[in-house]
């Protein structure tokens, strides 16, 4: 994936993407939609956008649970039917370089990891961090609630750990965060992972690359149209 595709570009094709870092289908379409980027022709004029979204807002805040458990618990997901659904996922991940391991990934309340997401994106970093948070979710096995663990993350990628457990301690981008949220709500968004292209066309969920490549055509050829 070569930086361009997701950084400024004149007038580019703006994709906006909700999803929430303990959403194993958001990791998915995010890897997907690279792919999508990466065979469109004018991937380099594509910019990609991050909001916020909370799959389980109110999940007490500094608990941790493993994932299979929550799910198990409280939407009531058999053995069985949770190592299908697994099964199904690593599956597709592994054909987008994906490295699933459910057994490992927690549940927790991602409201501080989105703090991180846009401290990252300040700094020009809201991708990588986007996916370094997936990694560690869902092949890392690292609780995403843990101040130190966040922080240690932002400092991987070369961002200001100390910036970090500021933002983390001060609660910094609540605005931020609920706008993204309050504007999910205004277009009716009620599952992620969904992608807006040109605040025109959308996709929702985890989609093949094909339909990824049919919104940026579709989109690339509405710009030419305008123009004509």
């Amino acid at each position: 994936m070569t930086a361009s595709a997701f950084g400024p570009a004149a007038e580019p094709i703006v994709v906006d993407v909700w999803s929430d870092v303990v959403c194993p289908f958001c990791y998915l379409g995010d890897s997907v939609l690279q792919q999508a980027i990466e065979q469109f022709p004018h991937g380099s004029a594509v910019e990609v956008r991050y909001h916020s979204f909370q799959l389980n807002p109110g999940f007490p805040v500094g608990e941790a649970i493993k994932a299979d458990e929550y799910l198990a618990k409280n939407y009531r997901m058999p053995a069985a039917q949770l190592e299908a659904s697994h099964s199904h996922l690593t599956s597709q991940g592994a054909a987008a370089g994906l490295d699933y391991r459910f057994e490992d990934a927690i549940m927790v309340n991602t409201l501080d990891a989105h703090r991180i997401i846009h401290l990252a994106k300040a700094a020009g970093r809201e991708h990588d961090m986007v996916m370094r948070l997936f990694k560690a979710e869902f092949t890392d096995g690292l609780n995403l609630a843990d101040h130190d663990v966040l922080a240690d993350l932002a400092a991987e990628l070369g961002l200001d750990r100390d910036s970090a457990v500021k933002a983390l301690a001060t609660g910094a981008f609540e605005a931020e965060i609920r706008a993204d949220i309050a504007q999910a709500q205004a277009y009716g968004i009620s599952g992620v992972p969904f992608f807006v292209f040109d605040n025109k066309f959308a996709v929702s969920g985890a989609q093949p690359v094909q339909a990824f490549l049919q919104a940026l055509n579709k989109t690339w050829q509405d710009r030419a149209a305008q123009s004509a």
